[in-house]
């Protein structure tokens, strides 16, 4: 197989040391032929199995080589914005056929809708993740929670970002509430109406890196990449500000260059993050709770009726806030009951796969007789 060069073109687009050397040492391994020739692109926007990527020559669209989707065992591993992928151009045509995908630095996951247990990939390749949430009738410290388990699962680095702040009279309330609630983790309040906390999130905006945004429908998503950008990237749909409800303004995920050189991903609102395998992320996301719970008498304390339970002593005193201990404890049931979930159905389908095997062999070692 040979490996095409690449240029500086994708630079635009994260292209760094890092990935020329990754890519040369995996190309290698992809299921394309001997004699294809690959060079390196990037996942910029996906349409179900369909997807825009950025090559050297420019953008273009590009499907899964028939082997690729042979060869994966689940939807998570198709590529998914952020991917760098190993591509074999279409002379002629404004195409191209993915035949690897580069080891992922971080992806974001969720559980895909429907009753089989599945993982989503949201986004790959994440520096920085923006958690979306604003200061009007969608303002959720538990929702807030949820995505800072995925985040740090996901092996990005989660930043909270507190939008329409001109619409809330106690900004510095809520954002204590949030910090309360998202240790070290930073929360900005920001207004793109009023051009208000563009400065705080300078250190973040770093040539070549990759910032994803997430948060519910309405929060201000596409506003907030419009406003960074300086520009309008994305179509703004307006919502009923007395409730917080209103359409989702982004379709699909996509990747955006902003001047600058950081390249932002806008995802479409989620009016629930169902979490996946992310008891790490959740360890993480409660940190406080865990660092309380190692002072306990009893290493195997259940925080219940326990003498010497440092838990139960820090909710007597105020130290540690109820409601964010029962979200706790409802997020690690959860976990644990998709956990149980995801065996029984991972036994279901090696029984089902065993049987078909053994129907196969069984078949021919019958005609083997025959013959």
């Amino acid at each position: 197989m040979q490996v095409s060069k690449t240029t500086n073109h994708l630079q635009d687009y994260g292209w760094n040391e890092h990935w020329e050397h990754t890519f040369a040492s995996v190309s290698g391994n992809s299921s394309a032929g001997a004699n294809v020739s690959l060079e390196p692109a990037r996942v910029i926007a996906q349409f179900t199995n369909r997807y825009r990527i950025m090559t050297s020559a420019g953008e273009c669209a590009a499907e899964v080589s028939g082997k690729f989707q042979f060869q994966a065992a689940s939807r998570s591993e198709f590529p998914a914005v952020g991917d760098w992928v190993a591509v074999q151009s279409l002379p002629g045509e404004q195409r191209a056929i993915i035949h690897g995908i580069l080891p992922r630095r971080s992806a974001m996951i969720r559980r895909a809708a429907g009753s089989v247990p599945e993982e989503q990939v949201i986004g790959t390749n994440i520096d920085t993740l923006f958690i979306v949430n604003a200061l009007n009738g969608d303002y959720n410290v538990r929702k807030i929670e949820r995505y800072l388990i995925a985040a740090w699962e996901s092996g990005a680095t989660p930043v909270v970002l507190l939008t329409k702040a001109d619409l809330c009279t106690d900004t510095e309330r809520r954002v204590a509430e949030v910090e309360a609630a998202a240790p070290g983790v930073p929360v900005h309040a920001v207004s793109a109406l009023e051009n208000e906390g563009r400065d705080s999130l300078s250190p973040y905006m770093l040539q070549g890196r990759t910032i994803a945004v997430t948060g519910s429908s309405g929060v201000g998503k596409s506003t907030l990449l419009n406003w960074l950008a300086g520009g309008d990237l994305q179509r703004v749909q307006g919502i009923r500000e007395d409730d917080a409800r209103g359409r989702h303004t982004t379709t699909h995920r996509e990747l955006f260059p902003l001047p600058g050189g950081v390249i932002m991903m806008d995802t479409p609102g989620m009016r629930e993050l169902q979490l996946w395998e992310a008891d790490d992320g959740w360890q993480e996301a409660f940190s406080d709770i865990e660092a309380i719970a190692e002072t306990c008498r009893f290493r195997d304390c259940r925080h219940q009726a326990e003498q010497g339970c440092a838990v139960k002593e820090a909710l007597r005193s105020g130290a540690l806030d109820e409601r964010r201990y029962e979200s706790y404890k409802k997020t690690g049931r959860e976990l644990a009951h998709q956990a149980r979930k995801e065996q029984s159905v991972s036994k279901r389908q090696k029984k089902s796969a065993d049987k078909r095997i053994e129907a196969r062999t069984s078949y021919s070692k019958h005609k083997l007789d025959i013959d």
